[in-house]
């Protein structure tokens, strides 16, 4: 037994306090919210992701679900496991999975779809009150970053500012320390309008929060023939094949995504080429804005290749 634990702090009181020594800067804006982007149409544990949220009325991470986005790699000695090891001096080592944060990103651009749309169309947007029970990183802790924050001390907005990535790398990571109850610490669920009438959205109106809905992706597939160099020209083809009526939409790729027939590794990266270029305005998600960089290459390494999204 640790000092800590014989006094009863929690290990999230000691993750907590961890990052807060190594945080520098002002303190946060409370004004800006952190969230949580997933795919709301997708199954986890044998059941429609939403229903599992109803049942569980908590917010689970990859530690619990077994599930991913990306990689899994929730387990003692994986990549995930190793990240929170470091990052937060073992404080979640023995801990039960139920137990250890779950992860989002802070919302400093203001972004309707949610600070981290790569990982999901939909996202829940949480209260100011979380904001004090969460550590922040930049850039992806699967870089391994030296630079930290919490609500108190926090200069990664200044850092991710001055930096020059691309739309769906534009993210400060955090990390939600404790449970996330969708009836206390959950705002709204804002779901992509593709959604509407489907049961997807029957199922979020389960959910004791409220439901809101931003402006939505939509594409002709054949117009992402024009970035083959974006995550690899199979993944255009694939976006035209699995198109209705030659468009892509969130609901349309969840919809190929159920039938079990194409790789899910596949089908995350038609999801980015819809998130990068399928959004309305350019500086949400489409041509780089002013002063943003360029597309990369396929074959540059993704954060949710390797660590995954929640669910």
């Amino acid at each position: 037994m640790t000092a800590d634990s014989a006094l009863g702090v929690t290990p999230a009181e000691r993750a907590l306090r961890h990052v807060a020594g190594l945080a520098v800067g002002p303190p946060l804006d409370r004004r800006l919210r952190v969230t949580l982007n997933f795919h709301p149409d997708r199954w986890s544990g044998g059941a429609p992701i939403l229903a599992r949220m109803a049942a569980d009325g908590v917010y689970h991470s990859q530690f619990t679900t077994g599930t991913s986005n990306g990689g899994l790699s929730a387990f003692p000695g994986g990549d995930r496991w190793r990240w929170e090891s470091r990052i937060f001096n073992e404080a979640y080592d023995a801990t039960a999975p139920q137990h250890r944060p779950v992860y989002g990103a802070l919302n400093f651009r203001h972004r309707p779809y949610g600070a981290a749309p790569r990982f999901g169309s939909a996202h829940f947007r949480l209260t100011p009150e979380t904001l004090e029970r969460t550590t922040f990183c930049y850039p992806d802790s699967f870089t391994e970053p030296t630079d930290f924050g919490v609500a108190a001390r926090m200069g990664l907005i200044a850092l991710a500012e001055a930096d020059r990535r691309d739309v769906l790398d534009d993210y400060i990571e955090a990390q939600v320390h404790g449970p996330v109850r969708f009836d206390r610490d959950v705002t709204a669920l804002v779901l992509d309008p593709s959604h509407r009438g489907t049961e997807v959205e029957a199922a979020a109106r389960r959910l004791p929060c409220p439901v809101e809905w931003h402006p939505g992706w939509r594409i002709a597939a054949a117009a992402l023939r024009r970035y083959p160099d974006f995550r690899g020209p199979e993944y255009v083809a694939l976006a035209e094949e699995i198109a209705q009526d030659g468009m892509l939409d969130p609901r349309i790729l969840g919809d190929a995504a159920r039938t079990g027939r194409h790789d899910p590794q596949a089908l995350k990266k038609v999801w980015h080429y819809l998130a990068r270029f399928g959004a309305p305005t350019a500086d949400e998600a489409g041509t780089p804005a002013a002063g943003q960089a360029a597309a990369p290459a396929a074959d540059e390494t993704e954060p949710d290749d390797r660590k995954g999204a929640e669910s």
